[in-house]
């Protein structure tokens, strides 16, 4: 029985085997070997598209429900609601199983044999503030499996993963930053052999999609009434409009439950009522045409233009023209108590093996979200006598799932 490692990432996912003692990377859509862990369900074609298809048919304005950030839901009550799509009543256990059954697919077309078992990475913690809901999650995700067509599955922590990879390069001990879509992981750990012994594992839900969140409830939210006042219905004074419902759109995995007659018809009543209408008639726009996935895109491509220099929230979408400048200073000061919570799971880390951080010798950064410059300056800051490296941050984990999924056949 041949056995696929694969990793499910919040916002990206990939696929390897290994193959003569090295990782292979298996081509998981023509030209990539990764691909973006989105749905689509086109209501024209009626087909449900994945990854790369899913984002460019959201880009076009196809007709449909995209859903992205697909494994932030894992643990929670939404897993088991059903809910219409395409004339299907589907839950996210069906929707997170139909992705994975697309990778598995694919990889079994580009290696020509049948994959019935999976080695998964997952996060230390899907839920770091709540054990039962975390061990619910991995429920969830072993069931997503099972519904894939797997006939089993494994799992492995993500930073432990990564450090197989990379782990035996480096004498001393080494430290995972494992920096993804929904968490932040880490794995301290020391050379041994050709392998690794691992001191200490941990994480905190820490990540992206909060980086996103975070900056989209600070700079682009107020534009659709956050924080705007509205008129009491009956008597003086005025109260701001209820968070809820910006904290729903800033966030990627809870915009399509935002689509609903009774939201539109709350928002066009704020819109009525508020001091400065034109916020909330912006709001109003953005679900009547449901557009909230294409503000999370925008942000998420003005953070990353920020990081290296001078960003901008293109808001063409809500209205002509609009826009939001994001500078280096903004994205300190919308993530900065973010990167302080990484920097505590880091030191919190070491201190379960027992070990100041001026014991690691060399940091080794995976993940997309690594690349963020509050979360190196946080862990330049702890660990400032370490050597700081970097792997392609979108496969450190996969290249180290198929390692183990290596081991795991010859065992």
């Amino acid at each position: 029985m041949h056995t696929l490692g694969i990793d499910f990432g919040t916002s990206n996912s990939a696929c390897g085997v290994l193959v003569n003692g090295r990782p292979h990377l298996i081509e998981i859509e023509p030209g990539a070997r990764t691909l973006p862990t989105s749905v689509f369900f086109d209501y024209d074609s009626r087909r449900t598209l994945f990854g790369t298809a899913a984002n460019r048919a959201l880009i076009d304005g196809a007709e449909g429900r995209f859903m992205r950030a697909l494994k932030s839901v894992l643990g929670t009550s939404l897993m088991r609601e059903r809910r219409q799509i395409l004339n299907e009543r589907l839950d996210f256990i069906d929707i997170i199983a139909r992705f994975l059954a697309q990778l598995k697919a694919r990889a079994e077309a580009a290696c020509h044999v049948e994959f019935s078992r999976a080695l998964s990475g997952r996060p230390v913690h899907f839920h770091s503030d709540n054990p039962s809901r975390d061990a619910r999650a991995e429920a969830d995700l072993r069931e997503c499996y099972a519904r894939a067509g797997f006939d089993a599955v494994t799992f492995l922590y993500e930073p432990e993963a990564a450090a197989l990879a990379t782990g035996a390069t480096d004498d001393g001990i080494g430290l995972i930053v494992d920096i993804g879509g929904g968490t932040s992981d880490f794995t301290l750990f020391r050379a041994q052999g050709d392998g690794i012994e691992v001191l200490a594992s941990n994480g905190v839900r820490i990540g992206g999609t909060n980086f996103d969140r975070a900056l989209s409830l600070d700079h682009v939210m107020p534009l659709l009434g956050h924080n705007a006042l509205i008129r009491n219905t009956f008597g003086d004074g005025a109260l701001p409009a209820p968070n809820a419902l910006f904290l729903d759109l800033a966030s990627w995995e809870k915009i399509p439950f935002l689509y609903t007659a009774q939201t539109l018809r709350d928002v066009q009543a704020m819109a009525r009522m508020a001091v400065e209408p034109r916020p909330f008639e912006r709001l109003a726009a953005v679900l009547e045409l449901e557009t909230g996935h294409d503000i999370a895109f925008a942000v998420e491509g003005g953070k990353i233009a920020a990081n290296t220099g001078q960003g901008r929230i293109n808001l063409a979408v809500v209205e002509p023209g609009l826009s939001v400048p994001l500078t280096a200073g903004d994205l300190d000061r919308s993530l900065g108590a973010l990167a302080d919570g990484i920097r505590g799971c880091a030191q919190a880390t070491c201190a379960m093996a027992n070990l100041p951080p001026s014991s690691v010798d060399h940091v080794v950064f995976v993940g997309g979200s690594s690349l963020m410059e509050v979360v190196v300056a946080a862990m330049a800051d702890l660990f400032p006598k370490a050597r700081h490296n970097r792997t392609d941050p979108l496969t450190g984990v996969v290249d180290g799932l198929a390692i183990a999924s290596g081991r795991m056949a010859a065992a």
